[in-house]
């Protein structure tokens, strides 16, 4: 018999074997095909991503660019003629992203493209769900509703990961319902594209094909999903309050008239920023009401959707209440690259002491990719520069879906990251 002092330590060793077990057992594979022909394409993924590794898949994730709009139909049948895998999701989207033959990661924007990644999840309960917007529950339900609705329980917290139709209906409503009911977790995702204005999208969910709604996968168990979101823009002016406002209509800012004040603040930028300011203009909102010392980051971007030149008010796409604070933002390639790269930094300077991350997923927006940065793929070699090179996929999106201030929202113009890696303390 071992002592008591040796069973304890005995016991500790083994739950430390089986963590670092768990650990190294977690493995994520994608690949990348340009091959003209769905088949050709299929084959190659799967031939690619299952040879990188060395245990069944329990995930796939695969996205298909607009330029494959009229085989939509057929790639579910494909792959399963040479994928067996118990949970797959994906969609279309206007590009794809994932890593080619000679190992590097390539965001393709507007040429033929299919990206397949395949995750070994040991310890780790993979669910996948659709939800149509019609069944949806009221926003004063309670979270036995929604709950009900996903079909996953609350403990372990799930992380989830949602590709939406094209302007779906009711997807702000299901990511507020979502963090109201599963507190803790973390959302990310984007809305599928069809790579043009009325263009077709396709939503894959095991072994069907959607045109609407809402596919999504929960991940609970020995995992964790962390994020980046990245807004791409930079604070000018300073920070106001809302005196007045109706809806998504200021009225007033410092108890002053809106519009007034935009024109004073523009007026003293510089003559490059005044041009910028004449298409890249935001309001951010800020996060934190308690916050005083803001910074990129601190803020939720959105729209300036019009302005009222007799009333002197500016409506934005989102909601807005007196007392809350907001600050006027620029948005360009500068810009942008900056936030993402303090990010980044500052997401590694947190992960010294954490299992290292195994794969990632990208959610861009359709306004970034070479059309922002005048170069390809800006955001992924960032991204990978500081992520060890780990395995990246995603998709360009219509619209990115990621949490900011502790709060999950639709965004645009955003490139959203969702980090994998094991959760020891699980």
């Amino acid at each position: 018999m071992f002592p008591k002092v040796e069973k304890i330590k005995l016991l500790a060793s083994i739950l430390e074997r089986d963590s670092i077990e768990l650990m190294v057992q977690m493995q994520w594979a994608n690949a990348l095909s340009t091959r003209p022909s769905l088949e050709a394409a299929v084959a190659d993924v799967v031939q690619r991503a299952t040879s990188e590794l060395t245990a069944p898949a329990d995930l796939g994730l695969v996205f298909i660019s607009s330029a494959f709009a009229s085989e939509y139909s057929r790639l579910l049948p494909l792959l399963a003629e040479k994928l067996s895998v118990p949970v797959l999701i994906g969609c279309s989207g206007g590009g794809v992203i994932g890593t080619t033959l000679g190992g590097e990661t390539e965001e393709l924007e507007a040429q033929p493209a299919l990206s397949l990644t395949l995750a070994h999840l040991p310890g780790v309960n993979v669910q996948a769900f659709h939800v149509a917007a019609e069944d949806l529950p009221d926003l004063d339900s309670s979270p036995d509703g929604w709950q009900n609705l996903i079909g996953v329980p609350t403990t372990p917290t799930p992380q989830f990961i949602l590709l939406s139709g094209a302007f779906s209906s009711g997807i702000s409503n299901l990511l507020q319902g979502l963090d109201f009911a599963y507190p803790g977790s973390v959302t990310v995702g984007g809305q599928a594209s069809g790579g043009g204005m009325g263009g077709k999208i396709a939503l894959f969910c095991n072994e069907h094909l959607y045109r609407e709604g809402t596919v999504g996968i929960a991940l609970s168990g020995n995992i964790v999903l962390e994020t980046i979101v990245a807004q791409g823009c930079r604070p000018i002016g300073k920070p106001l309050q809302v005196t007045k406002g109706d809806r998504n209509i200021i009225l007033e800012l410092d108890e002053k008239v809106p519009l007034m004040v935009l024109r004073d603040l523009i007026s003293n930028l510089s003559e490059e920023d005044r041009n910028k300011a004449q298409h890249s203009l935001f309001v951010g909102i800020v996060m934190d009401e308690f916050k005083q010392d803001l910074h990129q980051g601190d803020f939720l971007i959105r729209d300036i959707l019009g302005v009222d030149p007799s009333a002197g008010a500016i409506a934005i796409g989102d909601r807005v209440r007196p007392g809350q604070r907001l600050q006027f933002h620029l948005r360009d390639a500068e810009a942008s690259a900056e936030e993402l790269e303090l990010l980044l930094q500052q997401y590694q300077d947190k992960q010294i002491s954490e299992p290292a991350a195994v794969g990632a997923l990208m959610f861009a927006c359709l306004g970034r990719g070479e059309g922002l940065y005048g170069k390809p793929n800006f955001d992924s070699e960032l991204f990978q520069r500081y992520l060890n090179y780990i395995p990246l996929a995603g998709f360009f999106c219509g619209g990115e879906i990621g949490p900011v201030g502790g709060n999950t929202f639709l965004h645009g113009y955003t490139s959203v990251f969702g980090i994998c890696r094991a959760n020891v303390r699980s």
